[in-house]
Order: structure tokens, then sequence, then C-alpha cells
């Protein structure tokens, strides 16, 4: 960090606080990660605004409700010294701003009380997608996996409906998150989860040799992709509902484009028909928004490896910082469970 960039810094907030190393690696500022803020200190940190909204509090004067984020996690903020009249636009979301403002508590958690925030310099605004969750493996790594996958199909028929889906949604897949909050809602998390369920289907074929391939890859590869147009997301992997989302689903809206894509090609109307099914039914039940069961087994197992992968992230998100014999929060997505982390020492060899 060069010397006139940390005088810049200092005079910006001159908190006197250490910094610690920032999420980003090539930042010239450096900031406090959300993950390592204490109670009590006035820090500086460099975070994405996630989101911002002026509200009017008990005491009837405006405040800024703000919830920043960064690779390490999220943490709500409030700027209680603001005119009525503030203009929003002034605080652009999903970008890079520098922080200043003392850790408190609200509802037994860290929030921020900021005291001066600004929009960071383009240099720093460069490493942004170092600043949001995103998936452990390179999206270029996951997608060449898909393609792989895909080219492992030996219907021909099955095989162009894939990699025609595939290819119209190629740029999307590399950013996507596989929803806007719960399982795989970070960047690269629809891919993510699609490579991962694809090793799990490969592996169930293994042990289960009447398992024909080329429907569950097949399935796997179809099932979600929708989800790119159910949601509206920026490069950072931060999504909405689309009205498309909101009135259709991915459900519907992938076998509306299954059906396209098939008359396209000239496909059979079996495998039209089999296609549609294993996408209409992975939900399993009519209150999780899939109107027919599984009815064979392809899609049984589609299913089934679906919420598996889904239940291992919520499982792994939750955990990742209990400790050995420590209960995790109410997971919702797990009616509201409190998860366990076994507390069992090293193994006896």
């Amino acid at each position: 960090m060069g010397m006139d960039k940390r005088r810049d810094m200092r005079s910006f907030a001159d908190s006197g606080h250490e910094a610690a190393a920032s999420p980003g690696g090539n930042m010239k500022f450096e900031g406090v990660p959300i993950a390592e803020l204490k109670v009590g200190e006035t820090v500086n940190g460099i975070y994405v605004l996630k989101t911002r909204e002026m509200r009017t509090g008990s005491n009837k004067k405006p405040f800024l409700d703000l919830v920043f984020m960064d690779a390490t996690g999220e943490v709500p903020g409030k700027d209680w010294n603001v005119a009525s009249e503030y203009d929003l636009s002034a605080l652009p979301l999903h970008k890079l701003y520098y922080v200043n403002a003392r850790v408190d508590t609200w509802k037994d958690s860290p929030q921020l009380s900021v005291n001066r925030m600004k929009v960071a310099e383009e240099e720093d605004q460069a490493e942004i997608v170092t600043f949001v969750p995103s998936a452990p493996l390179a999206p270029e790594q996951m997608l060449a996996e898909v393609y792989e996958y895909a080219g492992r199909i030996r219907n021909t028929e099955i095989r162009s409906i894939v990699l025609s889906m595939l290819d119209d949604r190629e740029q999307k897949l590399m950013y996507y998150p596989a929803a806007k909050s719960l399982h795989h809602a970070i960047r690269s998390g629809l891919l993510y989860h699609v490579v991962r369920m694809l090793r799990s289907a490969d592996a169930i074929a293994g042990v289960y040799p009447s398992v024909d391939t080329d429907l569950l890859f097949a399935g796997v590869l179809l099932h979600d992709l929708a989800k790119m147009d159910e949601m509206d997301a920026s490069e950072l992997g931060m999504a909405d509902y689309s009205k498309a989302g909101k009135l259709l689903g991915h459900i519907v809206i992938g076998i509306t484009e299954i059906d396209r894509v098939s008359r396209e090609i000239g496909a059979s109307p079996e495998v039209v028909l089999v296609l549609k099914h294993m996408v209409l039914s992975h939900h399993e039940k009519a209150e999780y928004g899939s109107p027919k069961p599984p009815m064979f087994l392809e899609a049984e197992l589609l299913h089934h490896i679906d919420t598996i992968d889904a239940r291992v992230y919520d499982y792994d998100n939750a955990l990742k910082d209990i400790k050995p014999g420590g209960f995790s929060e109410p997971v919702w997505s797990l009616d509201k469970r409190n998860l366990y982390r076994p507390a069992l020492g090293e193994p006896v060899l």
C-alpha cells in the first residue's frame, strides 16, 4: 500500500485502529473484515453496500438503515446523522465503500453505527468480486466440468437439448446464484450446485447399474437452469425475483424452454416428455411447486440428489463457525432446527 493512499485513508477517518487484511488481496486500502468486528471498537472497513433504506426512528428523526457485506459475512449498519431530504441515489448499491464506524450491538449481534462512509476509488472497485461470498471453485473450472458431463450423454437428442440450453446461458452461469437466499445464494452458486449434483449422480450410477445416466445427467443439468430467468442477478451474484419469476417460477419457465428448444431440433415426443417431467417433478410435492411427483427412477433420484446437496450446503453454512459440542441458531430452511456439531475428538487409530 502506498504512503499517499494510507494518508488519504487516515484523513478519511482517523480511528487509530490498525487495520487487518481485507478480503481483496490487491486492495490499496485494507480494512477490518466483518467476521473480525469486535463490539466496542471504532473501525475502518471496506465493504459492499447491499441494501439501504431511509427510515424514521421512534424519536421521529430520520436515519439510514444499511446492510454491508464482504466475503466473510454481513452486518447491519445505521447512520443516525442524516437529514430527512437525504437523496438515497448518493449511495449506489452493490459498490465498495470506505466505512468508519463504531461497532455496537443490536439483538445480541454486531451493528455498525456509521460515522462516515464514501464510495471507494475505482482502483479498489476493481477488486469488488473478492468482497462477495462466492463458490469455492473457480467458475471456469466448474463450467468445463458441466460441459464434460453434458458430453457424456449418449442420446443425441437429449445431448442436443442440453447443450443448446447451456450455450444460451453460459455467461450468466459464471456468476448466477442458485437462490435469492438460503442454499447456494452466493456468486456462482448455481454452477456449484449443479457440479456437486453431477458428481453425486455419477457416484450413485456407479452403485446402481439400472440408472440411465443420460436421463440423470440431463435432469441435473436442466432442472434449475430457468433460475436465470426466475431471478435478475448482478455479476456479484446478488439477486431478486424477476416478474416472470414471481408470476411463473423456474419450473414452469424451465419446461416451456425445453419445449421451445425441442421443437427447434425436432426431438421425439418421448424425449421431450421425460425431460419435462424431470424438471416438473424435482420438488416432489405440490406445496413445493411440483404438480406431479417423480414417476420414474431418474426423476426420483434427481429430486433426492437436489435435496441432499441443498441440505448439505445449509448444514455446512450453519455450522461453519460453531465449535464442537455447540449448536447453531435455528435454521429456517431446516424446519428451524438448532443444528449440532458433534464433539468426538481425534479418531483413535
